[in-house]
């Protein structure tokens, strides 16, 4: 493996009124103007014992996603980690506020 496939990236961001915290190989700026693409989610090994939740519910929901366009004012945080945790979903999404735009941006006069 070359060092590229060797980083992990925890990426949070805000979902309607709820936070994910997911883990993928691949994080970079789109083509698309003001989005962010996340490629190859990682999810935590079924050998665990205990299951939860709301890893399961992240692994149904991007079970058939190949990649996804995350809007940047969503992005909370991206950070690259040494290895992969647990991806959750938590409530609180209502109590963060939105990265305010830029003259360029569509709408915007």
């Amino acid at each position: 493996m070359n060092k590229q496939e060797d980083r992990i990236y925890k990426v949070i961001f805000a979902n309607r009124e709820e936070v994910y915290e997911i883990f993928a190989r691949y994080v970079y700026p789109s083509d698309m103007y003001g989005f962010v693409e996340v490629e190859e989610y990682i999810f935590g090994e079924r050998s665990q014992l205990l299951v939860d939740p709301s890893e399961e519910r992240l692994k149904l929901e991007f079970a058939q996603v190949k990649r996804s366009y995350i809007p940047m004012q969503a992005i909370i945080r991206i950070d690259e980690v040494e290895k992969e945790g647990v991806a959750k979903v938590s409530t609180g999404g209502a109590n963060l506020a939105a990265f305010p735009g830029g003259k360029n941006q569509p709408g915007n006069s």
